[in-house]
């Protein structure tokens, strides 16, 4: 017999009989971990005394690492090890009160048998709400079983029951009263017409998103494969980021000079300060302004129909954040740009929609709006934002949608209702400027293209933007990001329970119509068109079509 050298092999641990065993996926970024840390520590303790009251115990599946003092899993492969001691029957709860990478834990949780819960607080400080909203969409891709859950600190009664429930019988029945199959449409109105046209020719002429690098975050929900994406009509053109920075270094000073010029022309406000470490400075300023002109020479070399830019990871070390581009690309009215040889502007009098942190979903969402709206005569501009958290205002409730300020600026009413501000240092170590406001108050179609059951769907509803006072949205600046563009999202018909126990993205796409009839008639158009390409499209909530 030969002599190999065989595996060490270890029985798997047994679950300790009415214990949960917590972890915690974190942050790649250290200095996001730490700061998260305290928050973190907070949730976990109100969540246990929960557990208790139920006459169950924690454990914490994974320590605190003395060197860098805070206790998240901040890798994969960190993942792989705190899983392979978890006993693989034992319930087991991710606790998110941060933003989060899902493929952290992904990979243990593919695999784990026993039952698994998500929860986060209800808090707007640090994006909890978000990274559970990743998650679970992630778990929803690759059709692992979960239940989600959230409180503000776990003492409410609503939390606790549903607490109950799942250690009871190992999952929440969360109400999905408000999601309606797509009715049989009219064939013969205008706005089906139009959807099944625009659907015919995506198929038969196709389109080309361009990919700077993929997987941002660890958003694993946010990758769609070819051979559910290309049926659509749409194709991937993969693109490193590395060339990027290369094309930015060709952008001339006399370029770049006159799309600043063009932006103080248009009334953008800029917050400069002098320290680079913690505040925006005109050399950061000028790196974006290179990365605007090189996106749109690098889409227009491969014909790209949408683009869209990792940054995290990766670019964040090397340049200013694209933020700040990325919003010039989402807006009809920018600065224009020319071809290399200075022959051409480059998709003049027209947006190169930009699909945030490389989120496919919203590729597909944003390249099908944009051409509905353009069809309609109506202002294509659309943009995704985190579904952040949200808090009661004069007896509705109000959604804070929020992003890294990538907004249009025809959402907060024009470059001169707008500013930019630097961006966070923890997230953000060499800066660049937002392109933020408060979004205008009107009408809008939210919308989610993502993965379920192996096939693509869409979940469509209506909402309108609140005028909040300026006080209001203050207080929800400050309790989140403040340097960040912001939405008042009122949603039609859909409670706040009912949206995250539902929504399967931290994202949400939006677009603006000039009145309520116009939306309907929108959403008509991207039902038909969604429903033509063979996607299951769901509405949600109060709509023309429910």
């Amino acid at each position: 017999m030969n002599a190999y050298t065989l595996p060490e092999t270890t029985e798997p641990a047994v679950a300790a009989p009415d214990t949960l065993y917590v972890v915690a996926s974190g942050d790649l970024r250290l200095s996001a971990n730490v700061a998260g840390w305290p928050t973190q520590q907070k949730l976990e303790a109100d969540f246990a005394d929960a557990v208790a009251a139920h006459g169950w115990t924690v454990q914490r599946a994974h320590g605190v690492d003395p060197e860098t003092g805070h206790g998240f899993i901040d890798s994969q492969r960190r993942g792989l090890e705190v899983f392979a001691d978890v006993p693989p029957d034992a319930p087991v709860v991710v606790v998110d009160a941060v933003w989060q990478y899902s493929h952290h834990v992904l990979a243990g949780l593919r695999t784990h048998r026993g039952p698994i819960l998500v929860v986060a607080n209800w808090a707007g400080d640090f994006p909890g709400l978000v990274g559970l909203l990743n998650l679970t969409a992630s778990l929803t891709k690759a059709g692992v079983a979960y239940s989600a859950l959230w409180s503000e600190d776990f003492t409410d009664d609503w939390a606790r029951t549903r607490l109950g429930e799942w250690l009871r019988t190992g999952t929440i029945e969360h109400d999905a009263s408000h999601v309606h199959a797509l009715p049989a449409l009219d064939e013969d109105a205008d706005e089906v017409v139009l959807g099944r046209a625009l659907a015919r020719q995506l198929q038969r002429e196709k389109a080309i998103i361009g990919v700077f690098d993929e997987g941002c975050m660890g958003m694993y929900n946010a990758i769609i494969d070819d051979e559910l994406l290309n049926p659509l009509g749409i194709y991937k053109e993969r693109l490193s980021q590395s060339a990027l920075v290369a094309e930015m270094h060709r952008v001339s000073a006399d370029e770049r000079a006159a799309v600043r010029a063009w932006l103080d022309d248009a009334g953008l406000t800029f917050h400069f300060g002098s320290d680079p470490a913690t505040e925006l400075t005109e050399d950061q300023v000028d790196s974006q302004l290179a990365m605007y002109v090189a996106a749109l020479r690098i889409s227009d070399d491969f014909g790209l129909d949408a683009v869209g830019i990792q940054y995290q990871q990766g670019l964040k070390d090397v340049v200013p954040a694209s933020d700040l581009a990325e919003g010039l690309l989402n807006n009809v009215a920018r600065p224009p740009v020319r071809s290399r040889d200075g022959a051409r502007e480059l998709y003049a009098g027209a947006p190169l929609p930009h699909f945030n942190e490389v989120d496919e979903g919203v590729a597909v969402d944003a390249l099908v709006t944009n051409r509905i709206w353009t069809a309609m005569g109506l202002d294509p501009a659309t943009t995704l934002h985190d579904i952040r958290w949200g808090d009661a205002y004069d007896g509705e409730f109000v959604w804070v949608f929020e992003i890294s300020g990538s907004v249009p600026a025809s959402h907060h009413g024009g470059y001169a209702s707008s500013y930019s501000m630097r961006q966070p240092p923890m997230f953000f170590p060499l800066g660049g400027g937002t392109l933020s406001g408060v979004s205008k108050p009107g009408e809008i179609v939210w919308s989610r293209v993502y993965i379920a059951d192996g096939s693509l769907h869409v979940d469509l509803g209506r909402a309108h933007v609140a005028d909040l006072p300026t006080e209001e949205t203050q207080r929800r600046l400050d309790a989140t990001d403040r340097q960040w563009p912001i939405m008042h999202a009122v949603l039609h018909g859909v409670s706040r329970d009912q949206m995250m126990a539902r929504h399967k993205a931290n994202h949400v796409q939006v677009v603006y119509a000039p009145d309520a009839e116009t939306a309907d008639r929108g959403l008509l158009a991207k039902a038909a068109l969604f429903d033509a390409l063979g996607l299951q499209v769901h509405l949600c909530g109060d709509t023309a079509l429910t």
